[in-house]
């Protein structure tokens, strides 16, 4: 199963598998997400979904629409347990910057982590894996000290055997 992250809904939406563009990888996301390959996590919907927006996007309202039932709730126990392990270490790293701690501490970056570390999946990013890093706890960073395998987009549809 792969898990993910917002940045590979919100990166396909504004470049190169735009709505209009390739309308074929969204329809293979449904698909996906169908046969259990694929799903995301509670905290990446409310970050694509904005209840209070007056002006919904096109992937909000794709999103709303169509994925809503393929992200999966952050609150079992060995999820919460592989979060609070991994904050415990982002809090206790010199490396980084106090800003960079706050931040990490406020989106859902440690949560994607934690559900995949917890449930052993592979988590989809599009962030580089760049350990000398201060000022962002980045995802590929945390996810060799945990363990956790992770690839991108173009990655995963490889492994899929994905055509569009």
């Amino acid at each position: 199963m792969y898990v993910l992250d917002a940045n590979v809904f919100i990166n396909a939406h504004r470049g190169y598998y735009g709505f209009q563009i390739v309308p074929s990888f969204w329809d293979k996301l449904i698909d996906l997400a169908n046969d259990s390959k694929i799903c995301s996590i509670d905290r990446i919907q409310d970050e694509i979904i904005n209840p209070s927006s007056q002006d919904p996007d096109e992937l909000h309202e794709w999103t709303a629409e169509n994925f809503r039932s393929y992200f999966e709730g952050t609150d079992a126990t060995d999820v919460l347990l592989a979060y609070a392990q991994i904050q415990q270490w982002a809090n206790d790293n010199p490396q980084f910057t106090p800003a960079a701690k706050e931040e990490f501490a406020r989106n859902a970056d440690a949560w994607i982590i934690a559900y995949s570390k917890a449930k052993g999946h592979t988590l989809v990013t599009h962030e580089v894996n760049n350990p000398q890093s201060k000022r962002r706890i980045l995802i590929p960073v945390v996810c060799e000290v945990f363990g956790v395998s992770y690839v991108n987009t173009f990655e995963m549809l490889r492994e899929l055997e994905v055509k569009l």
